[in-house]
């Protein structure tokens, strides 16, 4: 049918760039990294892991330290600190939160240290 048409040349109406490439072409680039730790997220519903693998995962989770993140190791510390670590004055609560924080370890003192050392 396309020899037939008058409206254009020959070469519009063939395959040329559209024609599918080769299989040897194709799987020729490297296939992503497989298998990378932390692939899988635990709380993910579309997670195909059997119930006996999510079992066994939580119960390493278990055992295992919780990880604090450098923020909020120093938030424990000082309520003050993460405003003043990014330039900024800080909350009104975070000052609040400052001196009762102070007047608790100054109680503290006053009672005297006890429990294990």
């Amino acid at each position: 049918m396309s020899g037939t048409s008058s409206v254009g040349g020959r070469g519009v109406y063939e395959a040329g760039d559209q024609r599918n490439s080769k299989d040897s072409e194709t799987n020729v680039a490297d296939r992503y990294h497989e298998g990378q730790p932390n692939s899988h997220k635990a709380n993910d519903s579309k997670d195909e892991r059997s119930i006996a693998n999510k079992l066994a995962r939580e119960g390493k989770r278990q055992s295992e330290p919780e990880e604090i993140s450098k923020e909020a190791a120093e938030f424990q510390k000082d309520p003050t600190l993460p405003a003043r670590n990014h330039g900024n004055e800080p909350s009104k609560g975070a000052k609040i939160d400052a001196e009762i924080q102070q007047e608790e370890e100054e109680m503290l003192k006053k009672k005297g240290a006890f429990g294990p050392k």
